[in-house]
């Protein structure tokens, strides 16, 4: 029996199918989201009826080839929001997780998301669904039809499933914002105090369950996919904590507490049951690196040989060379923090010796480790066993993993598979379908590096 995984991700979509018994992944198709949309300076926006249309005919295409399918798992992209009607169909564009518009001001000095957060209660941020949401409320800009609100990868899972309401697991809602943990539900009087319909918000599951079939085979409930990255890449849920880098970075681990402390950029998201994930962000994680590239790009295209990828001369200069002493301080919030927007990087220390193009690489390597570590070091959730690593970011960059190593004091791990946080998706779809007792045995299926 094989199990079908679907990551709707921001730039790229990918699925794979999964035997049920070795954990074997017997193929994986990876596309590009390319269906963005133009909009106003501040949206970001995807064409959310495409993307459903996608998604739908590349899993019925794995259906057909590789039967018999057991379950359907799917995960996708937090945060953002798309309208729907009383039957399910999308009546708007996907506003993504990188959406501004919460950012934009309110009144003087002060946002829609501030606005947001000082009428429920709740801390909220540009991007969340339940901020976009708002402001699209008070512009009087939500579409006539709407019935609801949920992620991409609700509405793909309703569409499968045969849903007229979307069904969200409780990883997404509280990315939506204006979700309480200790309730395990949205805040009904949060959200009407701010002046929303509660009516909008889909009904949340806590657990791994079955929603429906498609055609006869189970489907999931979806699951947000910093969640089913976790499910993806850790066999010990007690022991390892996860660092992924992609274009922005995470590190998570299980928890049993609801707060994460005064930590700036860190949150208690709901993970499984009565388990949360403690989370810390970096909103410019792998996309530092990203930047980096383009700088030295920039230089190198100032000689007479055009340059077009600047890591392979990146590459060798990490080979060829040892972390110099006497580093740059490299503090990498390029694209600013969750909590402060407006917050930019910087580059310290910088004197006659080390203002050369090494120190600048490995500075950035060390920023990029380093605001991770320094969220993990403050929080006050027990010390972990090992690190497990994932992620494109970090899988093809040795360098960045003994610093991380080193930053942390810890060894790491690393997936034997690349596709986390698809196969998370299939493991929590298998606990779903009953194909193991629990989620732990079903995340023995996990083999590293």
């Amino acid at each position: 029996m094989n199990c079908v995984g679907l990551d709707i991700g921001t730039s790229s979509i990918c699925l794979c199918v999964v035997n049920c018994e070795s954990g074997e992944i017997i193929v994986t198709i990876t596309f590009a989201n390319d269906f963005n949309v133009e909009g106003r300076e501040y949206e970001r926006k995807q064409n959310a009826a495409a993307i459903v249309e996608n998604c739908i005919s590349e899993v019925d295409s794995l259906i057909e080839k590789h039967s018999p399918v057991c379950c359907i798992g799917i995960t996708g992209q937090m945060h953002g929001i798309v309208y729907v009607d009383k039957n399910c169909n999308p009546v708007s564009d996907l506003f993504t997780w990188q959406d501004m518009t919460g950012s934009q001001e309110y009144c003087e000095n002060m946002t829609f998301a501030e606005k947001l957060s000082g009428l429920s209660g709740y801390k909220t941020a540009s991007g969340y669904g339940a901020t976009t949401y708002f402001c699209h409320k008070l512009k009087n800009e939500v579409p006539g039809s709407a019935a609801y609100i949920c992620t991409i990868h609700d509405l793909v899972a309703a569409k499968l499933a045969g849903l007229t309401k979307p069904v969200m697991h409780s990883s997404d809602a509280h990315s939506f914002g204006l979700y309480s943990i200790e309730k395990q539900s949205f805040d009904k009087q949060a959200i009407e105090k701010s002046g929303l319909d509660y009516s909008f918000f889909p009904d949340v599951v806590n657990d791994a369950v079955i929603i429906g079939t498609h055609g006869s085979i189970p489907v999931c409930v979806a699951v947000g996919d910093n969640q089913a990255s976790f499910i993806g890449s850790v066999r010990d849920t007690s022991a390892d904590v996860l660092i992924n880098f992609g274009t922005g970075s995470q590190i998570s681990f299980m928890t049993e507490k609801n707060d994460a402390g005064n930590i700036d950029n860190a949150e208690i998201r709901p993970f499984h049951r009565n388990n949360n994930l403690f989370v810390g962000s970096a909103l410019c994680g792998g996309r530092a690196f990203s930047l980096l590239e383009k700088f030295i790009r920039s230089v190198l295209n100032l000689t007479d040989n055009k340059c077009e990828n600047a890591y392979p001369f990146i590459d060798r200069m990490l080979k060829s060379s040892g972390e110099p002493d006497n580093p740059l301080k490299v503090c990498t919030t390029f694209a600013g923090t969750r909590g402060n927007p407006e917050q930019k990087g910087s580059i310290e220390n910088i004197d006659t010796e080390n203002f050369t193009a090494e120190h600048l690489v490995y500075g950035v390597l060390r920023g990029m480790s380093g605001e991770l570590a320094g969220i993990y070091n403050q929080s006050c959730h027990g010390k972990r066993a090992f690190i497990v690593g994932s992620g494109n970011g970090l899988r093809k960059n040795n360098a960045l993993q003994r610093i991380i190593c080193d930053e942390f004091n810890l060894k790491m791990k690393i997936p034997l598979h690349t596709e986390e946080a698809a196969f998370g998706a299939c493991l929590y779809a298998m606990t779903a379908a009953e194909m193991f007792s629990s989620l732990n045995e079903a995340q023995k299926l996990i083999k590293y590096i």
